[in-house]
């Protein structure tokens, strides 16, 4: 991933992973000391009660557990996540991130398992991390963040800048969120002792490509050496380092931290075949980085994010992206302590009404629109018919009505600006934000938009509060047995993506059938097995009811006995 592409990632994760909403929701809510309540309004699931946590762990954990409870800010930990990126907001998946031990207790959070799933969290109280999703078939990596809490403790958030290295400011701005000048930032190497010009120093370095002098600026070594990559892995380790969006100061000092707690040999993910391994000798000497095959790096303990990746925020409003008054309100304050009060409210901007745009049509520039729940267009309702006919005996449609089809099809080219609104409206889905698609509707966007999956917005209502949106999106004619690109109805993608059994119960009730199978050959009852969800089995009843000949196929079938340690096993 170049840094274009990384800035542009981060930029949509800004926008859409976490809406203001959420963010007042959850802060009013725990500080009111709902701290239960303020999980809810952030989309994490809590999966255990503070009373059980009494009767197995003792008074004393459970009241010093409800202590760091009162002070988390779950909205700010979503805002902190490790993310897929690529184009994705999606949550890194498979994580259990610790936030503290209690007794003998560990709370801490699970993040999804797909990419394209839900993004809800799940805050677990257990005697050790969950290892494994359900029936065994992936592990969960564990992930120590009990040391960090200026990530997601709403005590010490005010802690964000120093971790990046900056004391008084972070790192290229003044404290009121002001750009350094180019003159303001190190020509020469600064002293150690003034972390934050050490940072910017290093960072700058990096970012010249003179990556020697980085690294040694940071007091690590580079191996620049390709040896022992697989031929169809190789490649240039020099362009990946230039590449990697790594705080090599921020690097040298973690990977320090934990070698004098005994972990000398790290790895950083970075892509699909190749990462890095970051090893150390002792906690004396230097770190050494170098490009490994992913086979070559199995067995090594990944190192997180927050312990090597530049802060996204500082790279975002270096890159003028984002503004601090875009930023989570903890985060702002945190890195422009000196930043007057803003005019109005902070956090992530909300949607935006569609604005038209611009189709040629006939030799013509025509503006169209997505406007009262329909797309809009200047033709007349002879004009719409016979483009009706020409299309009914295999003629092309052109112009605005070629649009029309792309944007309620899935299929073929849009204008920038719908593109763009179309982007807006699936984002919002994805990211669980159901007021942010409520309000766009209102605003007259045409629900019966497809994504470039073909994929309408009854496919997706796993991923909102289908409570809200089902009811308006049936009376707007939204078809149940609609297929996607992979010939997918809504009940197969809510069945197949982790979706929740009262919204399979709705969909039944709105009349979706259960026998359908996509293109893969893959039926309801093939999906449940593959996802064990044992939570349908009121579904699988009524399948096997209705249509007895439709079972599993074998090649879901697998070794029970191969991990004995289940979800709910300790």
């Amino acid at each position: 991933m170049d840094n274009r592409e990384e800035m542009s990632s981060w930029t949509l994760v800004r926008r859409y992973a976490v809406p203001r909403w959420m963010i007042e929701q959850a802060t009013e809510r725990r500080l009111a000391g709902d701290w239960a309540g303020a999980c809810a309004a952030a989309h994490v699931d809590v999966g255990f009660d503070l009373a059980e946590v009494a009767g197995g762990y003792g008074a004393r954990a459970a009241a010093d557990l409800e202590a760091d409870l009162r002070h988390l800010a779950p909205d700010l930990l979503r805002w902190h996540l490790p993310r897929v990126l690529n184009g994705r907001t999606s949550v890194g998946t498979l994580r259990a991130l610790v936030l503290g031990r209690y007794g003998d207790g560990v709370l801490h959070v699970v993040t999804p398992p797909m990419v394209d799933g839900p993004q809800r969290l799940r805050l677990l109280f257990r005697r050790k991390p969950l290892r494994r999703v359900p029936r065994g078939h992936t592990s969960i990596v564990a992930e120590d963040w009990s040391g960090v809490r200026h990530l997601w403790d709403a005590r010490s958030s005010a802690g964000l800048p120093a971790h990046y290295g900056g004391t008084g400011r972070p790192p290229f701005f003044h404290a009121d969120g002001t750009p350094l000048a180019p003159d303001e930032l190190p020509g020469t190497a600064p002293d150690p002792a003034d972390t934050t010009a050490h940072h910017e120093w290093v960072t700058l370095l990096h970012e010249r490509g003179e990556l020697e002098a980085a690294f040694e600026a940071a007091g690590a070594v580079p191996d620049f050496s390709d040896e022992g990559l697989p031929g169809w892995a190789r490649t240039d380790p020099r362009r990946l380092m230039a590449r990697l969006p790594v705080d090599l100061a921020l690097l040298a000092r973690e990977s320090r931290a934990l070698a004098e707690r005994g972990t000398t040999a790290l790895w950083i993910s970075f892509g699909w075949y190749t990462g890095f391994a970051v090893t150390r000798e002792s906690p004396q000497d230097p770190p050494r980085m170098r490009v490994a095959s992913a086979y070559d790096l199995r067995g090594l303990d990944r190192l997180p994010e927050f312990s090597w990746r530049r802060q996204p925020d500082l790279s975002l409003l270096r890159a003028g992206r984002i503004t601090p008054e875009e930023l989570h309100p903890l985060v702002r304050d945190a890195l422009f302590p000196k930043r007057p009060a803003a005019d109005g409210p902070v956090g992530p901007p909300g949607p935006e009404a569609p604005a038209p745009a611009r189709v040629r049509c006939r030799g013509e520039w025509h503006e169209v629109r997505m406007r009262d729940g329909r797309f809009d267009m200047p033709h007349t309702a002879e004009e719409r018919q016979r483009e009706q006919a020409m299309r009914a005996f295999g003629g092309a449609v052109t112009g605005c009505f070629a649009v029309r089809e792309a944007l309620t099809g899935g299929e073929g080219r849009l204008p920038r600006a719908l593109r763009g609104q179309r982007r807006d409206l699936f984002l919002r889905m994805h990211n669980g934000d159901t007021r942010g698609v409520l309000r766009l509707l209102d605003m007259g966007v045409d629900p019966r938009v497809r994504d470039g999956r073909k994929r309408t917005l009854l496919h997706l209502l796993h991923l909102v509060d289908h409570e809200e949106l089902l009811p308006r999106l049936l009376a707007a004619g939204l078809d149940l047995e609609a297929t996607d690109q992979n010939g997918r109805t809504p009940l197969h993608l809510v069945v197949g993506e982790h979706g929740r059994a009262p919204l399979v119960r709705a969909l039944l009730d709105a009349g979706a059938r259960i026998d359908v199978v996509d293109e893969s050959d893959y039926s309801l009852v093939d999906l449940m097995e593959r996802n064990d969800r044992t939570d349908l089995r009121f579904l699988r009843d009524r399948i096997a009811a209705e249509y007895p000949d439709i079972t599993a196929h074998d090649y879901w079938e697998y070794d029970e006995d191969e991990d004995p340690e289940d979800e709910d096993g300790e």
